[in-house]
């Protein structure tokens, strides 16, 4: 009996070692191949759902599935290893989708059309990205705490889109996980911030802070490095805007970081891809035409930034691809840009980092810090070190001023004419009034009092009406000077006044 035991477990043993064996890990491409499929799946599942408004418990929500090789009643046939698919919130990211233009014919043909451009990584993160054939969309492999994370943050997120759609922002189009081979892969979808069709000339990487943030030896190596904050003091003075673009930018972050730290989130980073429009163009074929008929809102920089304008259409220029107009001395630049990795807390382990670090450099040097601090050190950076302004021209300025001065003068000079004119009216009317009254006295009223006395009266009221016109048109100058331009006045010296003229 024990000896039929032994043998039975050693059999059991063997079959399981087998296989073990033969339980091998899928390759890159196969597991492409189900990642596509699953996000295929999950989005044809979902359409036979009814449209409704989003709720509470939809965030919480995951639908698994089971998708073997040979099929099902639910599930098609394939050529991948057997795989379990997560569906993380399905209807709460249907609604992402939707508020940002993207319908499900769309979405699953840029996912599901060609095979996906795996992309490398420079970050310090152990992800993955993927690309899609047509620049639209993202693919990002992130870890258990950081899709946890993002699945919590979902209700926060989802009150932020809706107030206000044009963020700099990662946009989340969808959250699943791909359990294949003994392996577990999480992935996000996400906006793609740099098009392929334009070369960028620089790359960065940019946190705020100085502590390790210069590019590795092996980075600089690359055909197209990712520089970070140092690199970018080094090579760049500053990139410089427009005063409606420099504001409408510094808003949109402003706006974002206070987001982030309202969610307790730091060490993120502004990835800047800038295009030198004075360079050749990099000819990548057809792959130009890849924004062509672009089905994502506010997928752009330069949509992103505008958010004084409602509901425009979406931006379709070939030529800039949404990218922010820029100068950097003599050279024309577009630029590219958005925040990554929001998906960083400030937990316990982040603390411990931080108090680690401080004790050997100083604390505000490194990157990872409190979120209200980071998000401080973090605009100061950009608003003063990576955009500036570009100064008005000063002939234009005084121009303006010469203009301005002449209009105000002129206007100044018809109300003072129209008020002698009414004056010398006022005179003839007083002196024919006169006139008639000493008549009418001498003729008619021999008893009233004698004239001088009266002449004197109306000599004291000659001159009362004559300092009063003269407040009058003191008054009425200043007047017509305070309206159209409030910095000059009409008691302006004449060496002042030459100064405008000038």
């Amino acid at each position: 009996m024990s000896t039929t035991s032994i043998t039975d477990s050693m059999r059991r043993g063997t079959l399981a070692s087998k296989m073990s064996k033969d339980h091998k890990k899928p390759t890159p491409a196969a597991l492409k191949g189900a990642i596509q499929l699953g996000i295929g799946y999950a989005v044809g599942n979902l359409s036979s759902k009814p449209d409704r408004d989003v709720l509470m418990q939809d965030f919480s929500v995951v639908e698994s599935v089971y998708l073997p090789s040979e099929g099902s009643n639910l599930t098609p046939a394939h050529h991948f290893p057997d795989f379990r698919l997560k569906t993380y919130a399905p209807l709460a990211f249907r609604y992402f989708r939707e508020l940002f233009g993207i319908k499900p014919d769309d979405y699953l043909y840029s996912i599901c059309n060609e095979p996906l451009i795996e992309l490398s990584n420079p970050g310090a993160s152990s992800s993955w990205f993927y690309l899609t054939s047509d620049d639209e969309f993202i693919i990002k492999t992130v870890q258990h705490k950081e899709a946890e994370f993002l699945q919590k943050l979902l209700p926060g997120y989802y009150m932020n889109l809706n107030q206000n759609p044009r963020t700099l922002l990662p946009k989340f189009y969808g959250l699943y996980c791909i359990q294949c081979g003994g392996t577990t892969v999480r992935v996000v979808v996400m906006n793609n911030i740099l098009p392929r069709a334009l070369k960028m000339h620089y790359k960065y990487d940019l946190k705020g802070s100085s502590y390790k943030r210069r590019a590795s030896r092996k980075e600089r190596s690359k055909a197209c490095p990712t520089f970070k904050d140092l690199d970018f003091q080094e090579m760049h003075e500053g990139l410089h805007f427009d005063h409606e673009t420099y504001t409408a930018l510094m808003k949109t972050l402003q706006r974002d970081c206070r987001v982030l730290e309202s969610f307790k989130i730091m060490d993120y980073s502004l990835l800047l891809g800038i295009h030198v429009l004075n360079r050749k163009p990099l000819s990548r074929g057809s792959r130009c035409d890849s924004r062509k008929g672009q089905k994502v809102l506010y997928s752009t920089a330069l949509e992103s930034i505008q958010a004084n304008v409602r509901d425009p259409d979406p931006v379709n220029d070939d030529e800039t691809f949404g990218g922010i107009p820029a100068k950097h001395k003599d050279e024309h630049l577009l630029i590219f840009l958005g925040i990554i990795d929001i998906l960083q807390s400030y937990r316990f382990i982040k603390k411990m980092e931080h108090s680690w670090k401080a004790l050997v450099h100083d604390g505000d040097t490194v990157s990872v810090h409190r979120p209200s601090f980071y998000a401080d050190r973090f605009l100061n950076f950009m608003g003063s070190s990576v955009f500036k302004k570009i100064n008005p021209i000063r002939g234009a300025s005084s121009k303006r001023k010469r203009t301005s001065f002449y209009a105000v003068r002129s206007a100044s000079q018809e109300l003072l004419s129209a008020r002698r004119e009414e004056k010398k009216e006022e005179k003839k009317a007083q002196s024919m009034d006169n006139l008639d009254g000493n008549f009418y006295n001498s003729s008619k009223q021999p008893d009233l009092l004698p004239r001088p006395a009266v002449s004197f009266e109306s000599s004291s009221k000659d001159e009362k009406d004559l300092g009063n016109s003269e407040d009058r048109r003191a008054s009425s100058s200043t007047i017509a000077l305070e309206d159209p331009l409030p910095s000059l006045d009409v008691s302006q010296s004449d060496s002042e006044q030459d100064d405008y003229l000038v």
